[in-house]
């Protein structure tokens, strides 16, 4: 899928990476060129220097191909008016919009155009809605910063072990439902069929451990 992001604070370059790993083509605008740096060594994506709300600067992102549109820059009325303009003029069918105001996100969430909020939550939450996955978070702790989900993994992981899987979504085992039972695995655990596999992971990155765990291993694992 063909993603273009506006702005490249550290949600941006933290959304552009995650998209960029789990296998989608990026490209990112941002009004000033040095917060490309931000950005890991890495990325292969498309650097955009200009306005995002800027019709001729979306068209030179891609804007025309592309199946999803994330604007996460620090200004309310700059990302709802390039939310807008993606939708309305692009046709863009996955639009998410940063917005730091709650009563104007709530307004926006109304119009059809998902909304996201606080930095700890936004990357996550903008995989959600632009990739349409579905990480049901089953515990998070006070501090939002851990989460439990469960995950939706691929069959080629079944006959690994469950260390593979941790260091392929950078996440850590917690549990497996095994024939109803609750067990702690341990490294030499070995995956099979019919687990339901609940891994912890750092917010911001919970979303992309579930995309990960969909696809088949690496060949290396």
């Amino acid at each position: 899928m063909y993603v273009v992001v506006m702005g490249c604070g550290r949600v941006g370059a933290s959304l552009a990476g995650a998209l960029q790993r789990i296998g989608h083509e990026v490209a990112v605008i941002d009004r000033d060129e040095t917060a490309f740096l931000r950005l890991d060594p890495s990325f292969e994506g498309h650097r955009v220097v200009g306005m995002g709300f800027d019709r001729d600067v979306l068209v030179k992102a891609g804007i025309e191909k592309a199946e999803a549109f994330a604007a996460v820059s620090s200004g309310d009325n700059s990302n709802i008016i390039a939310a807008r303009v993606a939708r309305e003029t692009f046709g863009v069918d996955k639009v998410v919009a940063r917005i730091y105001d709650a009563k104007r996100a709530a307004v926006y969430e109304r119009l059809g155009i998902p909304t996201v909020a606080t930095v700890p939550w936004a990357t996550d939450r903008f995989l959600h809605n632009l990739l349409r996955d579905d990480p049901t978070t089953k515990w998070r702790d006070p501090s939002g910063s851990v989460a439990v989900v469960l995950l939706d993994f691929h069959e080629g992981w079944i006959g690994r072990k469950v260390s593979l899987l941790e260091d392929a979504t950078h996440s850590r085992v917690a549990f497996i439902i095994r024939f109803g039972t609750g067990i702690l695995p341990d490294k030499k655990t070995v995956i099979q069929s019919d687990d339901e596999i609940y891994v912890a992971a750092v917010s911001g990155t919970v979303a992309e451990a579930v995309a990960l765990s969909s696809n088949p291993p690496p060949s290396d694992a």
